[in-house]
């Protein structure tokens, strides 16, 4: 996507060195735009942990290529050794995100095809390129079908902006290139579709303040910023017309889990009929977990997220400041899941299906 005009990913290869991978600092955004280099799984670790990257697909892309680098660190004649405890200190970073484990195991399986240490650590790097690539490319699938949905609406509008709302970040800074909720927006924009996207903040970490707000900006299209409380009120008076959010991860019974408020926005959606989309590529499905309110692990960060908030000052520097009375206990749960039942449709690569089972599993017949 753009970046002042020039085409970005959210994580790359060093174009001089291809054991250093570079990425997007985000907690900079949107008032500095910083490129880190990561070159040992430390760097991964912490790049994952404390928020340099997030998003499924990018979580995801990120590990496959500190996957890489842990084969690169592991030691000749201890390699299969080496690299399992690497794979443990990534899945240990974010415990919700499926993509995480996903593509460590992916990777994992893929050097296991290999028959010298030379051969684990050049399939590492095919792999790493190939969980970044198709991550892409699921992605632009998923905007050319959710488009579909934008395209009814705006014809039964009869042309006036689409009006879609959104919760946290799940564009392309969430990913590697377009995004899983925005990829339809992006699609609906390029096709000359009139929309307009609610924003909401999302607290803590604002990532839709941030970020939405920011890519959106860059992609000239229209959207007004809202506090996450302000979504029920829209809908009631009718300024929504569809509602699509991301996910973390995804049971394959149809369960959600996404950044912590998404469940409230769809209780909302329900009570007032709008349309409740999430968009997902497949490789944020929980393919053994039927339960999502009971099973999947959700993650509770540090209370200070809470209860500080980072910005810029009027004097051009960025400040942290205090809210809550000093020493205020916090509790920072970072995401909730949403049951399928208030859920309209899932927005895949493969296609918009009900978030049921037997519709899930009948579009991914191999995964029974």
């Amino acid at each position: 996507m753009l970046i002042k005009s020039k085409p970005y990913r959210t994580i790359w290869s060093h174009p001089g060195d291809p054991t250093i991978t570079q990425i997007i600092d985000q907690r900079k955004l949107p008032h500095e735009f910083i490129i880190v280099d990561l070159a040992v799984v430390d760097d991964f670790c912490v790049a994952i942990k404390d928020m340099y990257v997030r998003g499924a697909g990018l979580i995801g892309a990120t590990a496959g290529f500190a996957m890489y680098a842990a084969a690169l660190q592991c030691r000749d004649d201890h390699f299969a050794e080496d690299i399992e405890q690497f794979a443990q200190l990534l899945t240990a970073t974010r415990p919700t995100a499926k993509n995480l484990t996903w593509a460590v195991n992916r990777q994992l399986a893929a050097m296991g095809t290999g028959n010298t240490v030379l051969e684990k650590r050049e399939i590492a790097f095919t792999t790493a390129t190939a969980i970044a690539d198709e991550d892409a490319r699921f992605c632009k699938q998923i905007g050319e079908h959710g488009v579909s949905l934008i395209r009814e609406i705006s014809q039964r509008k009869n042309g006036e902006p689409v009006n879609i709302l959104t919760h946290c970040n799940a564009g392309w800074l969430a990913f590697v290139d377009y995004g899983s909720a925005t990829a339809p927006i992006y699609q609906a924009n390029n096709e000359g579709i009139a929309v307009h996207v609610w924003v909401d903040e999302t607290r803590p970490w604002l990532q839709g303040a941030r970020l939405t707000a920011w890519e959106l900006k860059e992609e000239g299209i229209p959207h007004t910023l809202i506090a996450d409380n302000t979504g029920g009120h829209l809908m009631q008076h009718g300024m929504v017309d569809l509602v699509i959010v991301g996910t973390d991860r995804t049971t394959f019974t149809g369960d959600v889990a996404n950044k912590i408020g998404t469940y409230l926005k769809a209780l909302a959606a329900h009570d007032n009929n709008v349309p409740f989309y999430v968009a997902l590529p497949s490789s944020t499905f929980d393919w053994q977990i039927e339960d999502g309110v009971t099973d999947i692990p959700i993650e509770k960060r540090d209370g200070d997220e809470i209860n500080r908030v980072t910005g810029l000052s009027d004097r051009g520097e960025m400040e942290t400041v205090l809210i809550p009375p000093e020493n205020t206990p916090s509790a920072n749960y970072s995401f909730d899941v949403t049951p399928a039942r208030l859920i309209t449709g899932l927005i895949t690569e493969r296609g918009i299906v009900d978030a049921d089972r037997d519709a899930i599993l009948q579009m991914y017949p191999d995964k029974r």
